[in-house]
């Protein structure tokens, strides 16, 4: 089978969390320009709709939708807008997620809960209002969870972080056990140093001279390089792999930074 067909999304209903910058953004475009209807999901709606139109102008079909993840009824109008307006929901990208650094023995609990609210507890309540969907409506889906490096091998200053992604990677094994007999997927993507408008000026920095050293590949990952294990992991392409964890990291686990 050629790799166009075999990673062609056309037919498919993508909801992208996160999706107003970083990676997110790029994640929607990609599914877009491989065929799916494109859900975006984020708080901040008026880059959503730069995004959409930007999709649409290059053939594509995207819808932008103001969304908090942290709140379940929020969520619930988000998929409730999305099939009304393109159908049910077969693909989840779980990408929402905060990422604050900070000393752990000063951390007080507010921090502490913020980041694990948005990127652990956020991420199984998204994940389980799609699944109870596509149960409903029998078309079974795959979910992809946005997880890190830093959930397999910690640094210092980020110790919520480091623990929501490891717990989101075996979040990701326990809901691909259980949702299996109804044909949904559950995966996930460890991206390790990705370049993005959020972390350009610390990794131009001396702190990120010194990570980009350590690298096995010796550089940063592009948000492009995430573009395959997305495509693997949403589309027919990987339809027998559910509990996988998928590592772009250029090495980084390896050399145990």
């Amino acid at each position: 089978m050629r790799a166009q067909k075999l990673f062609d999304l056309s037919g498919k209903v993508a909801l992208v969390t996160g999706a107003s910058s970083g990676l997110g953004r790029r994640f929607a475009a990609v599914l877009a320009a491989n065929g799916a209807k494109v859900v975006l999901a984020a708080r901040r709606k008026a880059r959503l709709e730069e995004l959409a139109a930007a999709i649409a102008a290059d053939g594509g079909q995207a819808l932008a939708l103001a969304c908090d993840v942290t709140e379940r009824e929020s969520v619930a109008a988000a998929f409730q807008a999305a099939e009304a307006r393109f159908g049910p929901v077969t693909i989840l990208i779980n990408n929402a997620g905060i990422a604050p650094g900070g000393a752990a023995l000063e951390m007080g609990q507010e921090a502490w809960r913020q980041v694990l609210s948005t990127n652990l507890d956020a991420a199984f309540f998204v994940a389980q209002e799609a699944a109870q969907r596509m149960v409903r409506a029998e078309t079974g889906g795959a979910i992809v969870n946005l997880a890190s490096v830093l959930g397999l091998a910690v640094i210092k200053g980020v110790a919520p972080y480091a623990a929501s992604k490891a717990g989101l990677i075996q979040l990701t094994k326990a809901l691909a056990l259980e949702w299996a007999r109804y044909s949904i997927r559950v995966n996930a993507i460890a991206p390790g140093w990705i370049e993005t408008e959020i972390n350009a000026d610390f990794l131009a920095g001396p702190a990120g001279a010194a990570i980009r050293q350590q690298n096995p590949m010796r550089r940063f990952g592009k948000a492009e390089d995430l573009d395959g294990a997305l495509l693997l992991l949403a589309s027919d392409a990987g339809r027998y792999m559910t509990g996988s964890l998928v590592t772009v990291d250029g090495g980084q686990v390896l050399a145990g930074s």
